[in-house]
């Protein structure tokens, strides 16, 4: 479990900032793990605002929800440029879903940073055929912390990371949940890869 290193606005007046990143494949607890550490930042009493695409309305429009309907208040936003001018005074940001994002999201969160905020990501660190996801790679990278949570694979029961994509659409972005996904390990994903 990751333990954050400071919270306190006490301890450290003058805030240096950092960036955190959760990745991992489909019904990792990816949104569950950014909820937590939200929700751990407002019992610290900061300032959270929490962000994810306007495309990914799978549960609520104005709501990050994890697969398990663990649930916090956010933002949808089109373009990454727009949680800059959306987060305000903000302590602590979240962004859950982050491989929507455009490009851009790579410089936003440098900034938020540079400003002394806390961010913290989800996203997916690959897609439906094993690729690294676009830009989570480069924001692992930049990131002080980085945390891969792994899912159960639904073929044989062992840990698994790869999002196995059960219909033969192509496109990289699908929206989807059980009827769409399962989580594979490296093993299963594979073996059943056309």
């Amino acid at each position: 479990m990751f333990i954050e290193p400071s919270l306190g606005r006490k301890k450290h007046p003058e805030r240096k900032g950092q960036i955190e990143m959760i990745c991992g494949s489909m019904f990792s607890g990816k949104t569950e793990e950014l909820i937590r550490r939200l929700n751990r930042a407002k019992i610290a009493r900061l300032k959270v605002e929490i962000f994810k695409p306007s495309i990914d309305k799978r549960y609520a429009d104005d709501q990050v929800v994890s697969h398990n309907d663990a649930r916090i208040r956010s933002t949808p936003v089109n373009f990454a440029e727009d949680i800059l001018l959306l987060s305000g005074d903000s302590d602590v940001i979240g962004i859950d879903e982050v491989q929507f994002f455009d490009s851009q999201i790579i410089s936003v969160v440098q900034k938020l940073a540079a400003q002394g905020k806390r961010v913290i990501m989800a996203g997916l660190d690959m897609d439906f055929r094993g690729k690294p996801f676009e830009p989570v790679p480069q924001l692992m990278a930049i990131s002080e912390y980085v945390s891969k949570v792994h899912a159960i694979c639904m073929k044989c029961g062992d840990l698994a990371s790869f999002s196995f994509r059960l219909s033969n659409e192509e496109d990289k972005v699908l929206l989807g949940e059980k009827e769409s996904y399962e989580a594979r390990c490296r093993k299963c994903f594979y073996e059943d890869l056309s």
